[in-house]
């Protein structure tokens, strides 16, 4: 049965296709810009110009959608430009929907981008211990300005908003504002199961989200996200996420987790996503160059194991590279 590739190909379990690939795009402000993000290669901040291009590329390659994050030109204590119409990520997407209006636009929806100390919520204010004391994030004031990010991004046109805060009831505060606002069709897709894990440093660099290092501030995210020892935990958050509303759910990162995707897959019925997160990518880009490795077939199992433990797509830098082998293309 394992003889030649056709018997191969005609008992094959699993396929990976393009169609199971979502392209994170990091997008800047200014017109022509293509900054270089060192620890992940291939990958860039790009203008809304620049990024219209990519998703173009990408789309002509097979990838039929992209997940956005949005690097503003100021940052504040609060986040607010992460609601702001006039934002990157709402110009970005207003750009993708004109320019590629088949492509499906996914909008990621939390404040690390845009706060000045990098944590995905507001912090709270100090005790009367003395300045510096009980800084951590805030959940429920966080909740309603991640649901008006969401619809901002819902009114720009996002195909799908993905929220990756890990605050509690966020799923909930976000699917009661986007009906509220008329966009009860826009689905959510919720990194219900993302670990406060090491494999997130490149992204940082990417988002330029790193937890900023002030006295009595987490310098981690381990109050929030979930410890990677916990799985039982994960299907916990699952269950609460889709009570709430979620229409899909997320595992992240994947490889390490993929014991998570599969007991979430064998759960639960909506569709289940892993993120192949910075860390893994710029693993395999960093031994491929350096000739240990062949990059690409090894990016193309890494993913092909992620459906086979039961992803129904995934994240992945990859996406246009591996879209365009898997079709044959080429850029």
């Amino acid at each position: 049965m394992r003889r030649t590739e056709a018997l191969r190909r005609l008992v094959r379990e699993t396929v990976l296709a393009p169609d199971d690939l979502v392209w994170p795009l990091f997008a800047v402000p200014g017109q022509k810009v293509r900054k270089a993000v060192k620890s992940m290669p291939g990958v860039f901040q790009t203008s809304v110009d620049e990024l219209v291009a990519d998703a173009q590329a990408g789309y002509e390659a097979g990838v039929r959608s992209v997940i956005l994050f949005g690097i503003p030109e100021k940052k504040d204590a609060s986040g607010s430009e992460a609601w702001a119409d006039d934002g990157v990520i709402p110009r970005a997407v207003r750009a993708l929907k004109r320019e590629v209006p088949d492509l499906l636009v996914m909008t990621d929806v939390c404040l690390c981008e845009y706060t000045d100390h990098g944590h995905c919520g507001i912090l709270k204010r100090p005790s009367a211990g003395g300045p510096g004391q009980d800084l951590g994030v805030d959940n429920d004031l966080t909740l309603p300005l991640l649901a008006r990010e969401a619809v901002a991004h819902a009114r720009a046109g996002a195909d799908v908003v993905a929220p990756s805060d890990m605050m509690d009831g966020r799923v909930s505060a976000i699917r009661q504002g986007l009906d509220a606002a008329g966009f009860p069709d826009v689905p959510i897709l919720s990194y219900a199961a993302k670990f406060a894990g090491a494999f997130y440093g490149p992204f940082r660099d990417a988002a330029e989200s790193a937890p900023v290092v002030a006295p009595g501030v987490p310098t981690d995210r381990k109050a929030y996200q979930m410890d990677p020892a916990n799985a039982r935990e994960a299907l916990r958050e699952v269950a609460l996420d889709i009570a709430e509303g979620a229409d899909m759910v997320m595992v992240k990162p994947a490889v390490p987790y993929l014991d998570i995707v599969r007991q979430i897959r064998d759960r639960f019925d909506v569709p289940v996503s892993a993120y192949h997160v910075s860390g893994e990518y710029a693993m395999i880009k960093a031994a491929a160059e350096r000739g240990w490795i062949d990059g690409e077939r090894v990016m193309l199992e890494t993913l092909l194991c992620c459906r086979r433990a039961g992803a129904d797509f995934i994240l992945t830098y990859a996406a246009r590279d591996v879209a365009a082998t898997l079709t044959g293309a080429r850029r």
